[in-house]
């Protein structure tokens, strides 16, 4: 009899939620019959992403569901998957974390935390909300509080727009929208929609600067304790679900902006030109960085 608690930000109403439940717990649950309870904990419940990764680490939880810039706090060579503007399409960015790149990064989170990536999933591409007017271009940001992940590139990033980049927990973000802590912050659609980011917000912009991997991990010590045949079925059942959770959330994040307009919000879609400008801050800066640090 094993338990399994997978951890993660996201509400109930997110994609990734239910690719957890259908494609995750249920098949588990069902081929070990039973002998495999899987429990979820969405919305933060068990603590932050951070907290999780570091839970996972000490033994101390078994699953979480990381996104890139949380193990980049750790793992420097992941704040590359959110590089602005770097992957042409979410084939592009899919392509790549499938394949050697992926497997490198992989690789040096297992060798750094002993945390094994059992599939790679996404949120798509991130835009930008705020409550104070909007953006259509790099001077529109000027003097914004913009709430950012962690990655060290956002933050470089939002510097070198104008912005005030404001790090924090995906966790204390809705709250500090309303009290005007920070006056904006930057999201996939279908997050900014499933977690009623909108309500906080009047203004949002279809930038897509900076793509999110989400990853399926598993602490190593767990993983390797359990028995063969229960380790092909947990990893098995995670590509399946991270495929399923990449189909949904592609779907949401293309039809969701249409509901956040109808609630009120002034959602202002970027031309090609618009967004180069935003690019050639990135490539003029944040592409420098990386390029010198890995």
């Amino acid at each position: 009899k094993v338990t399994i608690r997978l951890a993660y930000d996201v509400a109930e109403a997110h994609p990734s939620h239910t690719a957890f439940v259908e494609k995750f717990k249920k098949p588990i649950e069902a081929l070990s019959k039973g002998n495999i309870t899987v429990e979820l904990y969405p919305n933060s419940q068990l603590g932050s992403l951070a907290e999780n990764l570091e839970a996972m680490r000490i033994g101390d939880l078994e699953m979480a569901a990381l996104n890139d810039a949380v193990i980049g706090a750790v793992v420097p060579e992941f704040n590359l998957v959110g590089l602005p503007y770097l992957w042409t399409s979410i084939d592009a960015a899919h392509k790549a974390l499938d394949g050697d790149f992926g497997q490198l990064l992989d690789k040096k989170l297992q060798e750094k935390t002993g945390i094994r990536n059992l599939a790679w999933g996404d949120v798509g591409f991130r835009n930008i909300t705020n409550s104070a007017h909007t953006i259509k271009k790099p001077a529109d940001l000027k003097g914004l509080k913009i709430r950012t992940m962690t990655n060290v590139l956002h933050v470089e990033y939002f510097t070198a727009l104008g912005a005030i980049p404001t790090p924090m927990s995906f966790s204390e973000l809705f709250t500090a929208l309303q009290q005007k802590t920070v006056d904006g912050q930057e999201n996939p659609t279908a997050l900014i929609y499933n977690n009623a980011l909108y309500e906080a917000q009047k203004y949002m912009s279809i930038t897509e600067h900076v793509f999110t991997a989400v990853n399926m991990n598993i602490a190593g010590k767990f993983f390797d304790s359990l028995p063969k045949d229960y380790q092909e079925l947990i990893t098995e059942a995670a590509k399946s679900c991270m495929a399923e959770q990449r189909k949904l959330i592609t779907e949401q994040n293309s039809s969701l902006a249409d509901k956040i307009k109808a609630a009120g919000v002034e959602v202002t879609p970027l031309t090609t030109a618009e967004k180069d400008e935003f690019q050639k801050v990135a490539r003029d800066t944040v592409y420098k960085t990386a390029a010198k640090n890995y």
